[in-house]
């Protein structure tokens, strides 16, 4: 990303502030008519979603031309090109703008377009897949191509992929002028919610929070068996308030959490694979998920409180059979935590920094109580900025805030870049009927078995991660496999969680495992030892989806004694299930004890009575074979200081 000097840095630095500052507007201020020209007025403020997607795709595409060269390296002088290129994208969403009367009267797809219409969405096309391919790479471009080709090639296509095929005009209509093509739903998330979340993120870090959470997990976790690994854990988990990457997640705690395990006695791998695995989690983790879950809970049709009051149970299995496995795996290698000098007194940190935990709660208060979370993001971000002030090393000042509205807005340029360009493919599919062809193929295909669609989902979504971020790789599923596993009687809510769990699972899964490769290039670990380990950890992420597909009771839906009978056997199942890949518990298990501790896991983790009982029997016996065998004549002598 170029870092341009000067007046140029300056401008760009004020254009990401005053974005960041409309979208805190739109959400507070009623809006206005801004007259331009006689006859001409420019609507400003929450008029429609229309004008707030355009508005947050002009502000996006001029700073990605801005910030983004058109190939790595190219250092930060702004060529000529990309001034022309962010001219052009003033000047196509801007049409929109001033002929907005115009676009919203018109009949879509049944009035012929004028010939500004075709030039400007042949512009609006071509510059959001550009500006795409330099944030966030080739995949997804190159997938919506493919979808374009499609909408095109349809009548010569076999099967249920054949249609009576798009005309240029039909596909330039749906993309551009109206609401189910690059102005879709998945762009109006990213304008709405991600951005004010980002921004809340960029002044919790501002305020030292970042560094807070770190002293925080060292204090609560430092000192015991496997402390750096469970910090990594604790501290990932917190530090995905702020960022909602994985990758990101890595490449801030990394840092310090991975040298720090590796100095305790983790090999490279195994240092690597729990930081990554730690740092996904923070996408399923509540109070404040990942974009693609705003993007869900839209799909969905439910308030975002509710979409993270479903994740809570997985969440907290995913990071408890994480932590179980680096508890058992730091008795088994012999591994202790950090000196005493190395872990900072909890009550010291809780007093110093303390107060930086309270926009959190404040957070996840106003989510709990109904309020909407767009709201909930400003009146926490505001929290920050008060609170801030108890401290001086703490305090947000005006420079840090200006700071924070250009992170903010720069941070959110990749989501808003994926979900313009996945709206490309959402207008192609519903254009063609794609969906519900595939619906039908699917269930065809699979025998109209559930398990067969639920396997096939799983592996699209690992696939499509490995090309693209969690939040379109979610899209695409979403309008693609969602359908056809509602039709086999499953719940909307957990059928749309199930393809969320996957997607996000695809940073720990290689052969392309992004957060598993920033983990290893700098715990300078095998990438593929590390991948594998990555899996080994995060194995209630892959096993629970499954589970809570046939017993909504894990997503907290249901009778509340249900909820909770299977909230505990998971809970246990989700401890047993790290026991046997791990292979020790009390001591290190043998082949016949590891069968029993992950068969018995699997059943508990299932809600349902019988299998509780025959997995609680499973998990006894397992017990009973290790305290009857002989505690061994050595034990492993601990590593570390």
């Amino acid at each position: 990303m170029r870092n341009p000097a000067g007046i140029v840095g300056k401008l760009i630095a004020l254009t990401a502030v005053v974005m960041s500052l409309y979208h805190i507007y739109y959400r507070l201020v009623p809006s206005f008519n801004l007259p331009i020209a006689p006859g001409l007025v420019i609507r400003i403020g929450p008029v429609d979603s229309l004008v707030l997607r355009d508005i947050h795709l002009l502000f996006s595409l001029v700073l990605v031309f801005f910030l983004y060269p058109l190939r790595k390296g190219a250092g930060n002088r702004i060529p000529v090109y990309d001034l022309i290129f962010a001219a052009l994208s003033v000047i196509v969403t801007g049409y929109l703008l001033v002929r907005y009367e115009y676009v919203v009267t018109r009949f879509a797809t049944v009035h012929p377009l004028e010939p500004a219409d075709f030039a400007m969405a042949t512009l609006a096309i071509l510059l959001v897949l550009e500006a795409t391919r330099r944030t966030i790479g080739l995949a997804l471009p190159i997938t919506a191509l493919v979808f374009i080709a499609y909408g095109f090639l349809g009548p010569y296509l076999p099967g249920f992929l054949n249609h009576r095929g798009m005309t240029l005009e039909l596909m330039l209509d749906q993309t551009y002028l109206t609401t189910e093509g690059i102005f879709g739903i998945p762009l109006g998330v990213s304008a709405t919610y991600v951005i004010l979340f980002v921004i809340f993120g960029a002044f919790l870090e501002k305020s030292g929070a970042g560094q807070f959470f770190m002293n925080f997990a060292n204090a609560l976790m430092g000192r015991s068996r496997g402390g750096p690994g469970k910090v990594a854990v604790v501290s990932s988990s917190l530090f995905g308030t702020i960022s909602g990457s994985a990758v990101a997640n890595v490449m801030v705690d990394g840092w310090l959490t991975i040298p720090m395990m590796k100095r305790t006695g983790f090999k490279p791998e195994s240092a690597a694979a729990i930081e990554a695995t730690a740092s996904t989690g923070g996408q399923i983790m509540p109070p404040v998920m990942g974009a693609a879950a705003f993007v869900m809970a839209e799909f969905v049709g439910k308030p975002y409180s509710q979409i993270a009051l479903h994740a809570a149970i997985p969440a907290v299995l995913y990071y408890l059979a994480l932590f179980a496995a680096i508890h058992f795996e730091a008795i088994k290698t012999g591994l202790r935590g950090l000196s005493r000098e190395e872990v900072p007194p909890i009550l010291g940190v809780l007093r110093r920094q303390g107060h930086l935990l309270v926009p959190v709660v404040v957070l996840f208060i106003l989510l709990v109580q109904g309020y909407t979370a767009s709201y909930a993001a400003l009146v926490a971000t505001a929290a920050v900025i008060v609170l801030s002030w108890l401290r001086k090393e703490s305090r947000i000042t005006p420079a840090k805030a200006v700071e924070a509205l250009q992170e903010g807005a720069v941070n959110t340029l990749p989501v808003a870049m994926a979900t313009a360009c996945a709206g490309i493919i959402i207008g192609i599919i519903l254009q063609t009927g794609l969906a519900l062809k595939f619906t039908s193929f699917l269930l065809s295909a699979a025998g109209g078995t559930l398990i067969p669609v639920l396997a096939i989902t799983m592996v699209a979504g690992l696939i499509l991660g490995m090309g693209m971020p969690t939040t379109p790789a979610y899209i695409v599923q979403a309008a693609l496999l969602a359908p056809a596993i509602e039709r086999l009687g499953v719940d909307r809510t957990a059928a749309h969680m199930f393809i969320f769990y996957y997607a996000c699972l695809s940073a720990v899964s290689p052969p392309v495992a992004l957060a598993v490769y920033a983990a290893a290039s700098i715990g300078h670990a095998d990438l593929w030892k590390a991948g594998l380990q990555a899996m080994k950890f995060a194995a209630a992420g892959f096993i629970v989806p499954f589970f809570f597909v046939f017993n909504p009771e894990l997503l907290m839906m249901g009778d509340p004694a249900q909820i909770l009978r299977a909230t505990l056997t998971s809970t246990i199942g989700s401890v047993m299930l790290a026991a046997g890949l791990q292979g020790y518990l009390l001591r290190p298990a043998n082949l016949l004890e590891r069968a029993l501790f992950v068969a018995g896991a699997l059943l508990l983790i299932d809600p349902g009575l019988t299998t509780d009982v025959i997995g609680v029997v499973l998990v006894f016996l397992g017990v009973l074979l290790q305290r009857l065998r002989p505690v061994p004549a050595r034990a492993v002598e601990p590593k570390g200081d």
